[in-house]
């Protein structure tokens, strides 16, 4: 059943990954299946599990065959991006900043919000196109306007840190409280960041352990760090959590960085 609605196109993303998240094995068989009988939905999905083996042995060699499947079928947007990543970040083979960027275009020509953002990236830092942070604004509130969680929290920095447009700290804020509301975990630390500036420090924390629950490693060790230098002790608070959680899901170093934060904390005497 499952292998049939993929293979007819009939599932939307969030059922594809609800289904993933309840049996990520199972779901890997119908992906895999349905994408050997022509599905170009199957075929993207199933190079993005075979890059993060979920389901399914990791592969990102194989996961990049299968993204240039798609796009030959069907020049498939989801997979020029995908493929894009691929080749931004060199997984499954070479590094390629200006193949990255053809391909992004590609998927942007049709409207991927995700695209926009991840050539919005190489614009931002030059990397196989030339710098202009003109340009990457502009894409950036383009995916942000569509809808796109971790564009908005990037407009809100260009508003805020005055990048190319005007300074304008209200609207910086009104971007991260979208970004938060949507659901990206560094648009959440962002919104409180100002909340915590303005001393609303309740709201502040419940968006720092918001984005403590879905934030990725590298998040996690910048937010460990910067908390641990905040102004006010209930938001320096919670840079405990975010040093254990880094310990649980990251290596060696990030234990230690845990065991030295804990030894470094004022002793609490008993009376």
């Amino acid at each position: 059943m499952n292998a049939f609605l993929i293979r007819r196109n009939t599932l939307s993303h969030e059922e594809l990954g609800a289904l993933l998240n309840a049996d990520p094995a199972s779901a890997a068989n119908a992906i895999l299946s349905a994408a050997r009988t022509g599905s170009t939905q199957a075929q993207t999905l199933l190079g993005q599990i075979l890059l993060n083996g979920q389901g399914i042995t990791q592969d990102q060699e194989l996961a990049r065959q299968w993204f240039k499947i798609a796009i030959q079928n069907s020049d498939d947007p989801a997979a020029h991006n995908m493929l894009g990543r691929c080749l931004e970040h060199g997984w499954g083979g070479e590094q390629d900043h200006s193949a990255a960027a053809a391909h992004y275009r590609r998927a942007i020509a049709a409207g991927l919000d995700w695209a926009m953002y991840n050539y919005a990236g190489l614009l931002a830092t030059g990397r196989g196109v030339p710098r202009d942070d003109c340009q990457a604004y502009a894409l950036y509130l383009r995916a942000a306007e569509a809808g796109h969680a971790k564009s908005m929290n990037l407009v809100g920095r260009y508003h805020e840190e005055g990048i190319t447009v005007p300074r304008n700290p209200a609207l910086a804020r009104k971007w991260y409280k979208r970004s938060a509301e949507a659901g990206d975990f560094r648009g959440q630390f962002s919104y409180a960041a100002v909340l915590a500036e303005d001393r609303q420090l309740e709201q502040a924390q419940h968006w720092l352990l918001e984005a403590l629950r879905t934030g990725n490693l590298n998040f996690l060790r910048f937010g460990r760090a910067s908390l641990s230098l905040a102004d006010s002790t209930a938001v320096r608070a919670i840079a405990l959590a975010y040093y254990a959680r880094a310990a649980e899901i990251g290596d060696e170093t990030d234990k230690q960085a845990l065991e030295e934060h804990i030894a470094g904390q004022p002793q609490q005497i008993n009376t």
